[in-house]
This record gives C-alpha cells, structure tokens and sequence, in this order.
C-alpha cells in the first residue's frame, strides 16, 4: 500500500493540477511500460520507441533513435531515454517548465514500481526458482525478451538506414518496408565499418565510439 501511494500521488497530482494533457498521458502511458514490460531496458524499448512514435506521435522516429544514441554514450542506465521522452513530449506542450515536470513524472512512474516489485515478490524468488513449471515459464519469456530485442534492431535499423519507411499493417500483424531508394549510403557505411572494429578486430566500444563520431563530424562539416 505505501508504495502504491508513492508510485500514484505523483501521477494523480499530475492529473488534478495540470493544465497540459500530456503530463497525464505520460504517467499513464510510463506506468503502463513499467508494469507490462520486463527482460531489460532493450525489450522495454521496442513496446516505447513504436508507441511514442506511432500511436502518440510526441517524438518522430530519428529524434527517437537521437535519444537511444544519447542515453547509450551517457552514464547511466539506458531505460533513462524514457526521461528523454518524457522531456520532449511535455516541452512542446508547454515550454522549458512543463519539459522538466514531463521528465520528472516519467522518471518516477518509471522507477517507482520496481521497488514496489522487488519488497512484494523478493520473499518469494527461491520458492518461485523450485517450481519446475514456472521454471519454463520463465524460460519461455527468456526467448520471447530475444524477439522483442530483434524486432527493436530491425526497427531502429530501417529508420537508421532509410529516409521513408512505411508501415502497414494486416489484422493483428504490423509490417515495415523500406523506400530503397532513400537508402542512406553513408549511415549503412559507418554502420559497416563499425560492425568490421567491433566483431572483425574486438576493438572497444569507446574506440568505435570516438572513431564513428569524428567521422561523421567530419562528413557533415563538409556536407556529405
């Protein structure tokens, strides 16, 4: 119960004294996240990154794969591309102030119920790990969290690497096609050559980091 009122007040006062729809949304739409979602900051990112950009429309897909960039070369755990989010949606509504309250509230509602998961269900992990059949079950979500990872890849990597793509969808299925013709040579270039560092020489992330980054510093200064 108290951590119930820690996670709610906030998204409740959110509710009852702004002035700006979005704020509720956000604490809705990330308390929702929090909950449903599970396997790590990479599954929760393709149910968010699709959402955020389909079905709110508060950020467009490359201002969301600038917040992936961000939160991936900054301290910090990854799921806080969430505040990214959150900051942008609540700024274009209402200006710097709304920015930083948007922030806040999808930080908390972020954070907030995995604290209320770990004091109810940390008694009853052992007991949990004995029982053969929610042992598979667990097994189970372990290769569907893969999937969900996969299909974040490909959906970054088709807005990365083409300028149009379309989606389109039949019954309960949603299907990306690229235009080929707005294929980013020099984005799937950089991409390339990282990947030859990264799995050809095993060199570090932070050497790939740095050289990728000049290098495309260096193809925008003279405009390629």
């Amino acid at each position: 119960m108290i951590w119930g009122l820690i996670w709610w007040i906030p998204v409740l006062a959110a509710f009852g004294l702004s002035q700006s729809a979005v704020l509720p949304e956000l604490g809705m739409f990330f308390s929702k996240l929090a909950v449903v979602t599970f396997g790590g900051a990479y599954a929760v990112l393709a149910y968010m990154a699709q959402d955020v950009v389909n079905s709110f429309g508060w950020l467009l897909p490359g201002e969301m794969m600038d917040g992936l960039g961000l939160a991936e070369t900054t301290p910090g755990p990854l799921i806080l591309v969430t505040e990214f989010v959150g900051f942008l949606a609540a700024y274009r509504e209402g200006g710097m102030i709304s920015g930083l309250l948007g922030a806040a509230l999808t930080v908390w509602v972020t954070f907030a119920p995995c604290f209320l998961w770990i004091f109810a269900g940390a008694p009853y992990i052992d007991w949990i790990a004995s029982r053969p059949r929610l042992k598979n079950a667990l097994a189970m979500i372990t290769s569907a969290v893969v999937g969900v990872i996969l299909n974040l890849a490909i959906w970054f990597a088709l807005h990365v690497f083409f300028k149009n793509v379309s989606r389109y969808e039949a019954g309960i299925f949603n299907f990306w096609l690229p235009e080929m013709a707005s294929i980013d040579l020099l984005a799937f270039g950089i991409s390339a050559l990282c990947g030859i560092m990264l799995l050809g020489f095993h060199w570090g992330i932070v050497r790939v980091l740095l050289i990728a980054a000049v290098g495309s510093l260096a193809l925008a200064f003279f405009n390629f």
